[in-house]
């Protein structure tokens, strides 16, 4: 597919998986990162949470906009595994990365991807919650894999993209959502502002 150079977004992230799922949809840009507390509320719950975060992340970016990116849509997504309501982040290190694991071990728990777009001083914002069944794990397992050191920078410590994806007994909803950028989601917020 030929990218259309008009078709052109600032994603408010360095996610090389964001990244490839934008050309996939045809859509090229231009990455600027924003730098943001993401530290969660007191009593927050998960969807509330990525939906917040991707909303002040393109907000943020708005801010730092000069005029000749003045009138380009900004994209902002944020991801968070969520077990019981427990929200799972990116892991600080890799013993924080093996208790987040042990604790998804075997079990059902959501992805909440929110996505948020601004065009023109308009937010428009769409979550897409994903149910993830994860194999049981062994200490062996997980110990394999933090040797990969994969599991670093994903939120709940896991890549269904990568050597992790062979743990996933199944999931109801959105893979690429999973991922980081839901497909469908994107492509509605982006529609609505005439993209």
């Amino acid at each position: 597919m030929q990218i259309n150079p008009s078709k052109q977004v600032i994603l408010a992230s360095q996610s090389p998986r964001r990244v490839a799922i934008l050309k996939q949809m045809g859509i090229d840009c231009i990455v600027m990162p924003a730098d943001i507390d993401e530290s969660q509320i007191a009593h927050e719950m998960p969807a509330d949470y990525v939906l917040r975060l991707a909303k002040e992340k393109a907000l943020a970016i708005l801010e730092k906009l000069n005029r000749q990116h003045a009138n380009m849509p900004i994209l902002a997504a944020d991801t968070t595994v969520a077990l019981e309501n427990t929200i799972f982040g990116k892991p600080e290190n890799d013993a924080d990365a093996i208790q987040m694991l042990k604790q998804l071990s075997g079990t059902q728990h959501q992805v909440h991807t929110a996505v948020a777009v601004v065009l023109n001083q308009k937010v428009e914002v769409a979550l897409n919650t994903t149910l993830v069944e994860m194999m049981p794990l062994s200490d062996a397992m997980i110990a394999a894999y933090i040797a990969t050191n994969e599991h670093s920078d994903k939120a709940g410590s896991y890549a269904i993209q990568g050597l992790a994806g062979n743990w996933i007994k199944r999931i109801d909803g959105s893979y690429t959502g999973v991922m980081g950028l839901p497909v469908y989601e994107t492509a509605m917020l982006l529609n609505k502002i005439g993209f």
